[in-house]
């Protein structure tokens, strides 16, 4: 057995069991793929796979325990690799950061402009997507850490550490009627078309849970993907906007009124998602620090470590 059978059988996983596409993902031909799993299977003695004819259609009762294996050997390879580097040289590498819009526009410049000062030699690389794709990409392998507020804890994979607490805001045209309401009530934001995220994203259950709790059902009319377009919508006066506090930019948004809204959601935890046991360069630490100050090394490695 040797770590490319293991690379490869990870990979047709993580691509839908499609060996077209876990080749094109791993820079491989496609029978060279076919060829490594039969190779794993036949040394292993065990089907890895449901076969529908040729194609692979799921992962047999045996795979699923074999692929749990085999994540963490892929990961332990790549930590092996990520050592190498760290010793022969700590300050060239790449930084590969799974993390959602909101975080990505208008937190993390301030911080990627700080480690990019100390680190001009490590490329930096932001996978954007939402946070359940943001956990799959840190579990895979594909990136060193997540940055998200949920979804991240559900991974078994991964090990993940507080940054910093954070709310929401009501925003809408200043002419609004809402604009110039007293107190912000349930029941005055449910008077109105709602424009928040989306299901998958930035906290959104604690909205669902507010409105629950009061006994009040919103009237959602549009979902979005990314703060942008929440605004966007609000500027068109298709509703009343749902935000993260940290999305709105009091200078490029001044034409919105900002109302604040942490009286009727609970707090939010924006979280860093790290896999457990992995080996983190330095700059990785150093990174998720000047995002966290809060957060010291030694914190890390323990909770990495399983501490």
């Amino acid at each position: 057995m040797n770590l490319q059978h293991i690379k490869l059988f990870c990979a047709v996983v993580e691509n839908g069991f499609s060996v077209s596409e876990a080749a094109s993902a791993t820079f491989t031909a496609q029978p060279v793929v076919s060829k490594h799993i039969k190779a794993l299977e036949d040394e292993i003695g065990l089907r890895l796979f449901e076969r529908r004819g040729k194609r692979f259609v799921g992962l047999t009762a045996a795979g699923e325990e074999a692929y749990a294996i085999a994540r963490r050997v892929n990961a332990d390879a790549i930590s092996l690799k990520a050592l190498a580097s760290d010793l022969a040289n700590a300050r060239e590498g790449v930084l590969r950061i799974a993390t959602t819009h909101t975080q990505a526009r208008y937190v993390l410049p301030r911080v990627i402009t700080q480690f990019s000062s100390r680190y001009p030699e490590v490329r930096l690389k932001l996978m954007q997507g939402n946070p359940k794709q943001c956990a799959d990409h840190v579990a895979a392998c594909e990136a060193d850490l997540a940055i998200a507020t949920e979804a991240l804890s559900l991974d078994p994979l991964l090990v993940t550490l507080p940054c910093y607490r954070w709310n929401r805001v009501v925003i809408a045209p200043r002419k609004h009627p809402i604009a110039r309401a007293g107190t912000l009530t349930m029941e005055e934001l449910a008077r109105y078309p709602l424009i928040t995220y989306d299901t998958a994203f930035t906290g959104r259950s604690q909205i669902d849970r507010a409105f629950a709790s009061a006994g009040v059902t919103p009237n959602v009319a549009l979902t979005a993907l990314d703060s942008d377009v929440i605004k966007t919508y609000v500027r068109m006066n298709v509703g009343v906007g749902i935000l993260a506090e940290m999305a709105y930019d009091a200078k490029g948004d001044a034409d919105l009124k900002r109302i604040d809204a942490s009286h009727l959601f609970a707090p939010s935890v924006t979280r860093v998602g790290l896999r457990r046991n992995a080996f983190l360069r330095r700059y990785v630490y150093d990174f998720i620090v000047m995002f966290a100050p809060s957060l010291k090394r030694s914190s890390i490695e323990t909770a990495v470590s399983g501490g």
